[in-house]
């Protein structure tokens, strides 16, 4: 039995109407979910707000209301809790009722533009191969140990993290790696955890349609160092401009990482080919399979972040080297004509170019570089235009297509992009709405031994269009395509 007093620790708590020695089943915050004697706290939401469904949830049975704002009306045997902002008290309250599971397990959250999926997988994959019980908070998906669940969204609701913390309690997970989203960390999801270090990547234009300012997306991701406590470490690339930003004010243990600049953790390219990278990373030379300059940063933070939590230096670099890239991320396969394509998730402008500058580095430039790339609908529209330029700039040829366009239409998607290629790259240019078509193409456009990179939507297996989700899976399209071509 959970007594409502007993999970109020930390709740920056304003007015009480009602008894808190009451005992509570359990905690929602999506009234349609609300059964007898459950917790509704009510959550000011982009599209809705919570605080209009508190007599629905009393309705349906909640016997205590966590608001911001108390209501008009207040009915009698229900307990009412103003706070300060429900967002903070949710995730306290579900850390309480869980038994704060964070604290029974080393967490480490990994925050920035691009890099946090590979990372936090590749973290996950290495740890599991060291012999320790682990657990993953990924957007491709949720791992419990050796028990995958399904993933929705890149950081979860404070409910979700909580629970699978809980989970990863019972059978024994020593280290958790999770992604920690712009947006997660501004709707306070991940307040009342006990993180025991973060990293951070890279920053560059994203979220933008959420976020007002850049200026704003870059103290959000701030926020979080600033809140890991002194027991933690905070490892953060200094070569990106907002590097030692991301460590002003935090009181964790600072420490850097650096292919360009001197750091704690520091790497050398050696060798950069299209079967894996040679390393030099702090003195000792080792070959990995991932390749790109932004896998060098992603592994050197992975290493930094293993020899933190207590691995052995030469045992982690010999584990870097066994590590397998992560699903949608410079995926690859060669078909029997020589082709090869590539699937990665890159839908930022930052990481199209890293895929971009990391295919032209390996390279002839005897071979073609066909890039299918779209953007998401109801989504930042500024990075449309930079997105296209980029693409088209650096490839020999381009087809623009839907990524998932959501609520908006396609083609004015398209036509968005569409702006930001300059004059001189029209001739190389194709728009094509249908992205199965443009994939088709991009096969039917290609001689042996170029290179097509398909870009967006890496590891996702649907396609959103008008609020219906349809299977849609880049590579696995791909692959299909080729060998039709190859009969």
């Amino acid at each position: 039995m959970i007594i409502l007093k007993d999970i109020l620790y930390k709740v920056a708590i304003e007015v009480v109407k009602g008894s808190t020695e009451m005992s509570i089943a359990k905690i929602e915050f999506d009234s349609r979910k609300v059964q007898e004697n459950d917790i509704f706290v009510a959550i000011r939401g982009s599209v809705s707000n919570g605080h209009d469904f508190i007599e629905k949830a009393i309705n349906l049975g909640a016997t205590v209301i966590v608001c911001d704002t108390l209501p008009d009306v207040i009915v009698t045997g229900v307990t009412y809790i103003q706070v300060k902002d429900t967002n903070a008290a949710l995730a306290f309250l579900a850390s309480n009722y869980y038994g704060n599971p964070s604290q029974n397990l080393k967490l480490v959250g990994i925050t920035g533009t691009n890099g946090k999926t590979t990372i936090a997988s590749l973290l996950f994959q290495l740890f599991k191969k060291a012999g320790y019980k682990v657990g993953l908070l990924s957007t491709v998906k949720i791992m419990v140990d050796d028990t995958e669940y399904k993933a929705t969204h890149t950081t979860p609701d404070s409910l979700t993290i909580n629970y699978y913390l809980a989970e990863m309690n019972a059978v024994g997970v020593e280290f958790c790696f999770m992604e920690v989203s712009s947006h997660g960390i501004h709707q306070k999801r991940t307040e009342g955890l006990h993180f025991s270090g973060g990293v951070f990547t890279n920053l560059s234009h994203d979220h933008l349609d959420y976020h007002p300012t850049f200026a704003e997306y870059r103290d959000v991701k701030k926020s979080f160092f600033d809140h890991l406590p002194k027991t933690a470490f905070a490892l953060t690339n200094i070569d990106d401009k907002n590097g030692l930003v991301m460590l002003q004010n935090t009181f964790a243990r600072k420490l850097t990482y650096a292919l360009k600049s001197y750091a704690e953790y520091k790497a050398q390219i050696l060798e950069n080919q299209l079967s894996g990278l040679l390393l030099k990373i702090n003195e000792n030379e080792v070959w990995v399979r991932l390749i790109g300059t932004f896998n060098a940063y992603n592994l050197l933070a992975i290493f930094g972040t293993a020899v933190e939590l207590g691995l052995d230096k030469l045992e982690v670099l010999r584990l870097l080297s066994e590590l397998e890239s992560v699903s949608g991320r410079f995926q690859f396969i060669v078909s029997n004509q020589k082709i090869t394509a590539i699937v990665d998730y890159a839908h930022t402008p930052d990481a199209l170019e890293n895929v971009l500058s990391t295919i032209n580095d390996i390279r002839t430039n005897n071979e073609k570089l066909i890039t299918v790339v779209g953007c998401g609908g109801d989504r930042d529209k500024a990075k449309r235009p930079i997105m296209a330029n980029i693409a088209t700039t650096m490839s020999n040829q381009v087809i623009i297509t839907s990524d998932n366009p959501r609520t908006e239409d396609p083609i004015d998607i398209i036509a968005d992009m569409e702006k930001g290629v300059e004059p001189q790259n029209h001739k190389k240019t194709l728009s094509i709405v249908d992205r199965r078509q443009a994939i088709k193409t991009a096969c039917q456009l290609a001689s042996p031994n170029d290179i097509i990179l398909i870009a967006g939507k890496g590891h996702e297996t649907y396609q959103e269009i008008q609020g219906i989700r349809h299977d849609f899976d880049d590579m696995k399209i791909v692959k299909e395509l080729l060998e039709q071509l190859n009969k």
